[in-house]
């Protein structure tokens, strides 16, 4: 028993990534990525931090890679869509600063709001994901999830301008596609009506159109569900047909106000 658990034990270290230094690089490239901090201020250090990234992240593909030359090209492919991606982040900092009332400034945004964390560590396993990148994107997805309690799969197809506010209890589904210019509130789910293993390479969550609002604690699911363009999802629905687009759906229920004076003092009265 003892030689059978060295064996399994060995065998993971070898295809497995490190979770903590993943978890680092994560919080690493987006500081990078913003130049967040005084050392920032020098662009050789930017230059050096730059180098240092790419090469832990040759490090860390090394483990989940079965042909290590193709680690130098995995990671030269991801550090060429890194502008790409610094402009789609910058759309989805206005679109977060212009909506949210509550935001003072951009920079507000970019260092305290979880929202826009998870977008931009979505953006980047995304980029890892659609390249056939094993387990480090979703290690980067858990990463977020524990941190701001924003659930995303990276490979979610997730257009631009994307805005989460609030975002705690948010779960985004592996094969959803959301749409332009789209805003999530917390607790929103965009989730499978099947869970079977052998649903496992279908579209099995929603599709969401361009300009589309979900309020909190909409529940949305199936791999057949469209949300129309221009939709508004009010909160606490429940969904799991298409909705037509410039639609408002909405959950209606009724709460009763009464005086205390109406109902009697309750006799043994026992919690």
């Amino acid at each position: 028993m003892k030689h059978s658990i060295y064996k399994t034990n060995s065998l993971s270290e070898k295809i497995l990534p490190d979770k903590a230094k993943t978890e680092t690089w994560t919080e690493e490239i987006f500081k990078w990525l913003f130049s967040i901090g005084e050392d920032y201020a020098n662009y050789s250090f930017f230059l050096k931090k730059e180098a240092q990234l790419w090469s832990e992240l040759t490090e860390l593909l090394d483990n989940v890679l079965t042909d290590n030359e193709n680690r130098f090209e995995t990671a030269n492919r991801f550090f060429d869509k890194l502008e790409t991606i610094h402009i789609q982040l910058e759309a989805d900092l206005e679109a977060v600063f212009n909506f949210d009332p509550a935001a003072k400034s951009v920079s507000e945004v970019l260092i305290a709001y979880p929202g826009f964390f998870a977008i931009a560590v979505y953006r980047l396993a995304h980029e890892l994901w659609i390249d056939n990148v094993p387990i480090l994107p979703r290690i980067m997805a858990e990463y977020v999830h524990s941190k701001t309690g924003i659930d995303i799969h990276p490979g979610a197809k997730i257009g631009e301008r994307f805005f989460i506010d609030h975002g705690t209890g948010i779960v985004i589904g592996e094969t959803s596609v959301i749409g332009n210019d789209v805003k999530i509130y917390q607790g929103v789910t965009l989730g499978a009506l099947t869970v079977s293993k052998d649903k496992a390479k279908i579209k099995r969550h929603p599709t969401i159109g361009n300009n589309v609002t979900l309020y909190t604690n909409a529940t949305i699911l199936g791999g057949n569900t469209i949300i129309g363009d221009n939709a508004v999802i009010g909160g606490n629905v429940w969904i799991t047909q298409s909705i037509p687009a410039k639609s408002l759906v909405y959950h209606k229920s009724e709460i009763v106000i009464k005086s205390k004076a109406e109902f009697p003092e309750p006799l043994n009265f026992v919690i």
